[in-house]
């Protein structure tokens, strides 16, 4: 299930993954929102980690590693996850803070979204994220998303975004 731009390669992730994906969670920029700026144990990432092995395994989704298609470099994640009880798993990425504001978010996300719609035949895409969030907010607009719903999870201003498979 490896997927690629023009900048990037995606690898689904795989146990040998346990520590730097465990280390884009705790870093501050990616905790303050994916994690609401909680340090989660290690044992959350390798539980996650194992998930993913059996997502991909049945259900050809789950969670990539970003890389620089040319160094090589880490830059962070990119899938789809189950969050809130919704009917399929979300749009979610996390970038090391030294890749933002270039357009990787954007360009991973565009070749996911292309996998979802064309591959995995998702009739929908959804993404939520932390109202204050607003770079993620931009990302959800250079995708088309629309804004479905502003709501309250757990005392933090939510939004969630959606786009619809128009095939």
């Amino acid at each position: 299930m490896e997927l690629s731009t023009q900048r990037l390669q995606l690898i689904p992730l795989s146990g040998e993954d346990t520590k730097i994906f465990h280390e884009t969670n705790i870093n501050p920029h990616v905790k303050k929102y994916l994690w609401d700026n909680e340090e989660i144990p290690a044992a959350v990432s390798e539980g996650i980690i194992q998930e993913v092995g059996a997502k991909f395994e049945k259900e050809k989704w789950g969670l990539w590693k970003i890389l620089d298609a040319s160094s090589q470099t880490y830059m962070g994640y990119i899938g789809f996850w189950f969050f809130f009880e919704e009917a399929l798993p979300q749009l979610v990425y996390a970038l090391l803070p030294e890749f933002t504001g270039k357009g990787y978010a954007t360009e991973a996300s565009q070749e996911i979204i292309r996998y979802a719609f064309e591959d995995l035949q998702f009739d929908y895409i959804k993404a939520s994220m932390d109202t204050p969030n607003q770079d993620s907010v931009k990302v959800c607009h250079r995708l088309q998303m629309q804004l479905v719903e502003d709501k309250e999870i757990e005392g933090k201003p939510t939004l969630f975004y959606k786009l619809d498979n128009n095939r």
